[in-house]
Parts: C-alpha cells; structure tokens; sequence
C-alpha cells in the first residue's frame, strides 16, 4: 500500500538504530536540484531519548512532513512558537533562522524537504501577489485543502510511481505556502505544555497506525485522559485541525496515492482508505482536490 510504503523506509532506519544501539541521524537522498532550489527525502531516526537537534536555515525552507511526528521550535514574527509536526503538514523555515527540532514523544520522521536561496525565493514571493518581506510568519501549515493536491504529488514522487517534476510542485508548494502562511491569523496563544504535546502526538500516531478504523473524540479523549472538549480543543490548537479533519485528509491523501501508484479500481481505494460510501468518497475526493478520483488518476 502506499501510505505503508512511505513509512517502511523510516521503520526500517528505526529497527536498524535499535539494533545497533546508537544515537539518533538524520539520514538525506537528494531527489532533485536546479539553479536556486534543492529537493532531498530526509529520515529522522530521533527519539526521546536523543536531545534536541538545532540548527538554522542556511536557506528558505518548505518541507512537507509525510510520516512521524515531531516538535519544531523557532522564532516566528516576534516570539519564539512551538510547533507539533504531523503527516500531511507542511514546516515552514526562512533564510538565517534558527530553530530546533526534537522527538520528546515519539520516535522517528520523514520529510520531503525544498531549499531555496534567498534571491530564487524571493522572486517567487514578487510573483505571489503578497507584498510582505520574503520571511515566514509562521512556523507550520496544517493539513489543508490548499496544499493537498501539491502533497500528494510530492508524495507520488516519493514513492517513483509517476513522473515529477520536482521543480514545479517547488515552485507552486513554496508560493502556496507564503500565501497562506501571511493569511494564518496570529492568535498570540501560549506555547502547549509538555503533557498537552505528549497527548496529542499519541493521539496522532494512532490514526496513522489505524487510519481506516472509525474513532471518536470521546475515545481519543478517553485514552488521553481528558474530557471531550478540552482534548477537541487541544487537538485542533495543536495540529491546525479536528480530529475528524485530520482523519479525512489522511484518508484522502492515503486514497489519492493509491490511484497513482497501485492499480485496482477507485471502489477498492474507497473502502481500502477506509471509506464505507463510495458517493461520500467521490465527494470528499473533489472538494478536496478539484477533480474527480478516476480524472485525478488519468491526469497523473
């Protein structure tokens, strides 16, 4: 399958780090380069155990997380955030920036990570039609309707089931990614606590581990040991989405790159990604991606 496939390249980097017993690396397959703009698939074998990583953006940083679960933290607009990065979100990094990533709560992440120097980006931000410096005010995009189609490209790519054109989806993911990082409102909210993040990142694996099974809130407040209302809350604070929003978009991305990479018919990738309705499938599929399944399939 081929959400499956994405994570076997870092559950297999993370059973070799436990047989070996060393520390945590960052392990980088360059993909693709131009003039001005890099693309490498980057596996993180980090765990709890292994201190925060820091480091600072030699360039202008879009990367887009496809597996794990991480904590980014840096300095966006005037204060220092913290970030939980999830599958499907997007983590975003300007040129000069320090910041640190960690795993305090799970183990191990992979990414698909575009670098661009600071004159090819800011040439994208001049033809963005957003006028503002060519810096992030944010550290994370949610997993969005937005960026979902330019996602799952990537993640195609990633897989080499389709032809990709590294540059294009660079160049439309990091213009996206301005855009909608300059129309996320700043809420000013305080930072999550250790505990709420612990809650919250397990919350999250679950999902990946059982995408198609049905969960509720309830259940999912249950495990974390909060009422319904206040894990909904933090959830959603955390991750940029609802529970039910961030099961969806997973599914959605699950399903789309079946179409890509696997043959079979769209019914089978319906009820595989764990859709009972194949109208609500066909449905959910077009809002969130502009076309129908078997068009979306034939396009790519």
């Amino acid at each position: 399958m081929a959400k499956i496939a994405i994570a076997a390249d870092l559950e297999r980097a993370l059973d070799a780090r436990r047989r070996s017993g060393g520390s945590g690396a960052m392990h980088v397959r360059h993909l693709a380069h131009g003039d001005g703009w890099t693309v490498d698939d980057v596996v993180c074998t980090s765990g709890p155990d292994d201190r925060a990583y820091e480091e600072r953006h030699r360039e202008v940083s879009v990367s887009i997380v496809a597996a794990g679960t991480f904590e980014y933290r840096s300095a966006a607009g005037s204060s220092a955030r913290d970030a939980l990065m999830t599958p499907g979100s997007v983590f975003l990094g300007s040129a000069g920036q320090c910041f640190e990533c960690g795993h305090a709560h799970g183990a191990g992440d992979r990414s698909i990570s575009f670098h661009f120097s600071p004159g090819y980006f800011e040439r994208i931000v001049a033809d963005s039609g957003v006028r503002a410096p060519a810096r992030f005010p944010v550290l994370r995009l949610p997993p969005a309707r937005a960026t979902a189609a330019l996602v799952t490209r990537a993640c195609a790519g990633l897989l080499g089931h389709a032809p990709t054109s590294w540059e294009e989806i660079g160049l439309a993911l990091a213009a996206a990614a301005f855009r909608l990082a300059h129309e996320t409102a700043d809420r000013g909210e305080r930072s999550p606590s250790a505990r709420d993040v612990s809650r919250v990142t397990e919350a999250v694996r679950r999902l990946e581990r059982h995408a198609a099974h049905r969960v509720t809130v309830a259940s999912l407040a249950s495990e974390a040991g909060l009422s319904p209302y206040h894990f909904l809350r933090t959830f959603q604070r955390l991750t940029g989405v609802t529970p039910h929003q961030y099961v969806l978009r997973m599914r959605l991305r699950d399903a789309a790159l079946r179409l890509v990479s696997e043959q079979g018919k769209v019914l089978d990738a319906a009820f595989d990604a764990g859709f009972g309705d194949v109208s609500n499938f066909n449905h959910a599929f077009r809002a969130e991606f502009g076309v129908s399944p078997r068009r979306y399939r034939a396009e790519r």
